[in-house]
């Protein structure tokens, strides 16, 4: 069984900065591909970013390149999203997703989604 856990979400103005964490425990051979997604009222699901296990830059929605940076832990199964420049049109719930490969080096690959934080940017 995995499981992810957010945290970091909250209420920051308007060109401020906020830093997103999601870790995954369990039983847990490697994390492939660590991605956040967000979700605005009324909107789909959308991705914002995503970097893979031997990768140090990752890949980002054009609407927040340049602004959001995400990283990851390999050691600690955790990624996070320094979010900068924030705007209001940046406020949704954001979700951590994962493919991980469980147990061991033959386990079965799935994905996993955290339950989501919510940010909010306003004055």
């Amino acid at each position: 069984q995995v499981q992810l856990e957010e945290s970091g979400g909250g209420l920051v103005q308007p060109g401020g900065s906020h830093k997103l964490s999601c870790t995954a425990s369990g039983s847990i051979f490697r994390v492939y591909v660590m991605a956040w997604y967000r979700q605005a009222p009324g909107e789909e699901r959308e991705m914002v970013a995503d970097l893979y296990y031997t990768d140090t830059i990752g890949k980002y929605a054009d609407s927040v390149q340049g602004r959001f940076t995400i990283s990851r832990d390999n050691a600690k199964n955790t990624t996070y999203l320094q979010m900068n420049n924030l705007k209001p049109e940046d406020t949704a719930v954001y979700y951590c997703h994962f493919q991980i490969r469980q147990r061991d080096v033959n386990g079965p690959v799935n994905l996993y989604w955290g339950r989501g934080t919510q940010v909010s940017v306003s004055a």
